[in-house]
Order: C-alpha cells, then structure tokens, then sequence
C-alpha cells in the first residue's frame, strides 16, 4: 500500500509536505481490500524508496560503542557522526547520521466487519536481530529503570521529537534497546527497501491471521520523503518453509547467467572464426 501522497486524489497528499519539526502529526486514513485470506503469521513492513542507506558516509555515522553502552563515548561520540555528534554543546545520544533519519510514521491497522471497525493487535516486540537485541545494543550502565537519568547531560538527535529515553514505555524496549530503533540502524544494502515494522501472529488454528475483507490503515505521517522524491508504503507478507518471497536473488541469478551465456557465445565464435590460423613463424620459399 503505497501511501506517500503525490496523487491528489490520495488520502495522505494533506501530508505531503510535513517536516521534520511539525507542532501536530499529520494522520490520514487508507482503505484496501484483501482478496485472499492470510493464514500463517503475519510481518508487516515499511518500505522507502530512493533512500540510500548504503552511502559511505551514511553508513560510517554512527558509534557502535556509544550504541554498546559504553559510558564514556555516551558523553564523547565518535567524530564519525559529525555533524550529528553535538548540539549546543551537548553530546547527541544517539549520533550520526542514520540514528538522525530514523523511521517514525506510525500504523494502526483495523479490520471492517459488518461496518465495524476491529482494531487488530500489531506486536512491536520480536522485530529485531537476536543479537542485536542482546550483544550488540546496550544502554548506559548503572539503573536500568532510570533511563532520564542515565541519558541525563546528552541531547536528542536534531530531527527526533523525542529523547531516546522516552521511545517507549517499557524499560526492556526502550533507549537504545528499542527494537523500532534497532531495526533501522541496520542499514539497507539497495535505495529500495523495507525494514520489519510488527508481527501479527496467528491465535486460531481454524480462523486466518487476515480474513479477506476490508480493511483501514490509520496513518500518523511524520516521515517527510517529498524532498529527495522518495515513496513510501506499507507491506503485509507471509512466509512459507522457503522463506519469505524475495525476487532480488533469482533476478540477480538470472542476469549474471544470460550475460555470462552470451560471452559464452560471443567467445566461441570467436575462437571457431579465428583459433584455427596458422601462427607458425617459418617463412615460406
């Protein structure tokens, strides 16, 4: 479900030029049908385009012992985040570049039944690597059930509402532990990507995760993409014992293939035009 708003019919073009520090979120409303039933769990994504995470300097801004919960690159970042590294004179927590851009529109999905809307339950816990979750994020040592003060004498990150101790209400999905936070830091090898957002699991073996039927997506529209041309969406997906559907691989196989069979070609010919001449250097009588 595309929703980035450059249509003017769409519902979220009232969003299309929000910035990053807009006073009231911008939220629009997405209508959609499912035409087949989802049976198995559920993964819902978002996807940006022409976003390109894989820029060097994009990559390097960051400092993965200030992420690790070291205290003393808390209070003294990496020069790799520069520009992002202080402002007025305080440290940011977290630095650079990637922890700056990070992803912050909001979905709420609802199921219509009989004109009845039934919110569906979204589970933001889970989303992230395993080791990235438990070795290589850590906030600050000392109380872990005070993260204000753990973060206390840092700022926020530029384009962020909020500090980094306020993502989220609960101590073990929260600061630098946040698994929406956690999932963008690690970034995308393509400009065109999308990033695991909720889970929806499935409670009934004999109903399916996502009835076909009607659906609404409740849009919170703070990420502002119109300025580098980028697009935005939404993705519900299922896997299967291969994994999720993934073209990217069998498209590269494909490509690599036809250009290697071509050469291929082009070097027999060449070879059963030419390899055939005599290279003797004896000069005849």
């Amino acid at each position: 479900i595309d929703y980035t708003g450059t249509e003017p019919f769409s519902p979220c073009n009232k969003c299309l030029n929000v910035s990053w520090d807009s006073i009231s979120p911008c939220t629009c409303i997405i209508n959609f049908t499912l035409d087949h039933s989802f049976e198995s769990n559920v993964f819902m994504y978002y996807g940006l385009s022409n976003f390109y995470q894989n820029h060097r300097r994009y990559v390097k801004s960051r400092d993965d012992s200030q992420l690790n919960g070291d205290n003393s690159s808390l209070f003294n970042p990496s020069k790799e985040c520069e520009p992002y590294r202080t402002n007025k004179d305080k440290p940011i927590a977290p630095c650079g570049a990637i922890a700056n851009s990070m992803f912050n529109d909001t979905f709420e999905l609802s199921y219509i039944d009989n004109g009845t809307a039934v919110r569906i339950n979204l589970i933001k816990k889970g989303i992230a690597w395993w080791t990235d979750k438990n070795v290589k994020f850590r906030n600050p040592t000392g109380d872990g059930n005070n993260l204000t003060a753990l973060f206390q004498g840092t700022t926020k990150p530029v384009n962020w509402p909020k500090p980094v101790y306020e993502l989220d209400k609960e101590p073990d999905n929260n600061g630098f532990i946040n698994e929406d936070f956690i999932v963008w830091m690690r970034t995308a090898a393509l400009p065109t990507f999308r990033k695991l957002y909720r889970l929806i699991e499935r409670k009934d073996n004999l109903q399916p995760t996502l009835p076909a039927g009607k659906y609404s997506l409740n849009i919170t529209y703070n990420y502002p993409v119109h300025s580098f041309d980028g697009r935005k969406r939404m993705i519900l997906s299922t896997i299967s014992w291969m994994g999720g559907k993934n073209p990217f691989l069998g498209i590269a196989y494909i490509t690599v293939g036809s250009i290697c069979f071509f050469l291929g070609v082009v070097l027999l010919i060449i070879h059963h035009r030419y390899g055939n001449r005599n290279t003797s250097a004896d000069i005849p009588n």
